[in-house]
């Protein structure tokens, strides 16, 4: 077509192919299903974020691989996909957070803050010589209520009651839909979010490869579940 040849729409991020399609964001997309699965889940009394820690060799340190991140005293955030990508946009929210906190003397939202990821991750769809962030992000957070967002490596943003992102999303959303309560408690959204994270896994969950953090209502903080806790969930 106009002596375009089809590798050319695979090669640049900015051109379209005939069909309307960004080749290089769905790439990243794919990048995003290669990941370990996380997952996110509201509550009536706070909002968790649930995800698995693939220690591929035994001689890794798994306190070392972090998968959850703070951004804000009530704003958490786990990605799945390049997690290196997912570091550069949380120190970007980091810096957000902190500059509304300085301007309006007041906690930012978390759909905000998502907001912000969001339109991060969409102008780096826009340019050449730029590449999409190969990474998906479940945002987390409570302002006047639990609030839960996922950020695509299109920049497309999206809320949630209960959502999952990585290698095993199809089989954790499908669990997540027939086993969702609107209105369930914390406690509830731990056990449903790790037996979730049961229905994906390739190998034996452990306290050491479940990482498990949340904000509830009452405290408004990021808060992480210990070891024992996530092993007498596992259980």
């Amino acid at each position: 077509m106009y002596g375009v040849s089809p590798q050319a729409y695979d090669r640049a991020i900015t051109v379209f192919s005939p069909d309307g399609r960004l080749f290089q964001v769905e790439y990243a997309k794919e990048a995003v299903k290669r990941g370990a699965t996380a997952i996110g889940i509201v509550a009536k009394d706070g909002v968790a974020l649930i995800t698995y820690k693939s220690t591929h060799a035994k001689l890794i340190v798994p306190d070392s691989l972090k998968k959850i991140f703070e951004v804000d005293s009530h704003i958490v955030v786990t990605a799945s996909g390049l997690i290196a990508d997912a570091r550069r946009l949380v120190d970007g929210a980091r810096v957000d957070s902190q500059r509304h906190r300085i301007t309006y003397n007041e906690l930012p939202t978390v759909e905000s803050i998502s907001k912000s990821v969001c339109d991060l991750m969409q102008v780096y769809t826009q340019y050449g010589g730029i590449r999409p962030f190969g990474v998906s992000l479940l945002i987390a957070g409570v302002d006047d209520k639990p609030r839960l967002f996922e950020a695509e490596p299109s920049g497309a943003m999206t809320g949630y009651f209960a959502d999952s992102i990585g290698s095993g999303k199809k089989e954790a959303d499908e669990y997540l839909d027939k086993n969702y309560k609107e209105g369930m408690a914390l406690d509830d959204a731990f056990d449903l979010g790790i037996s979730a994270l049961k229905k994906t896994a390739e190998v034996k969950l452990t306290a050491s490869n479940v990482e498990v953090a949340y904000v509830d209502m009452k405290s408004k903080k990021v808060k992480y579940l210990t070891d024992k806790e996530v092993a007498k969930y596992l259980k």
